[in-house]
């Protein structure tokens, strides 16, 4: 059995002591799992072709045999689907890829170059991963539950959508999230919140967005 690489992929202003990403990076050095989560430059005034060339560096330090896992965060999550639509044959392909509260379709920052608004590219993402799964919150402000629909329709991805999850992020409390170590460790779905209650999840058509 291969071992796992992880590769935590954080957003614009970095992740704090308190995020998720940190958390996780701690239980799963605990497990014994390789994972890393590289310091992107110039993490409150990001350039795309900056972060892009940490981001395929690391990825192609990641040894070939090992099982390559990502997760992304927010405008880290908007810098992996930049790579995915203009990479080559030859690079380094995800076996698994979760894609956490991306900014929506039309947000843009001052600060943030080139990163917003990013391609949405169903073909690319299948390059680029075996699998790619999304989670949103509901009361994002800066992605609203009907634009994640419609990312996850135009991906073709699965979306997990989380009751007042908000951005994700620290300041909605996540903080310790048991469900994502499971999807990082067993690809366990779909994800849950911080407390454990399901998510409304569905495939490719908003449609079929159910409770389960």
């Amino acid at each position: 059995m291969s071992e796992m690489h992880v590769l935590l992929v954080h957003g614009f202003g970095g992740s704090g002591p308190w995020h998720w990403q940190q958390w996780l990076s701690g239980r799963l050095d605990e497990l014994g799992v390789t994972c890393e989560m590289p310091q992107l430059p110039k993490q409150d005034q990001p350039v795309l072709q900056e972060w892009l060339a940490v981001l395929r560096s690391r990825l192609e330090d990641v040894p070939a045999e090992s099982e390559l896992v990502v997760a992304a965060h927010s405008c880290g999550a908007a810098l992996w689907l930049h790579h995915a639509a203009t990479i080559h044959g030859t690079a380094r392909r995800a076996d698994r890829v979760l894609l956490v509260a991306p900014p929506g379709p039309d947000w843009r920052h001052p600060d943030v170059h080139g990163i917003a608004p990013y391609p949405v590219d169903a073909h690319a993402l299948r390059r680029a991963a075996g699998t790619t799964r999304m989670v949103v919150g509901t009361g994002d402000p800066y992605l609203s539950v009907q634009d994640g629909h419609y990312l996850a329709e135009t991906m073709r991805v699965a979306l997990d959508v989380i009751p007042d999850g908000e951005h994700l992020n620290t300041d909605a409390g996540y903080g310790p999230w048991p469900a994502v170590l499971r999807w990082v460790s067993h690809g366990t779905t779909p994800v849950a919140d911080r407390f454990e209650t399901p998510p409304q999840t569905g495939g490719a058509a908003p449609s079929t967005f159910r409770l389960v």
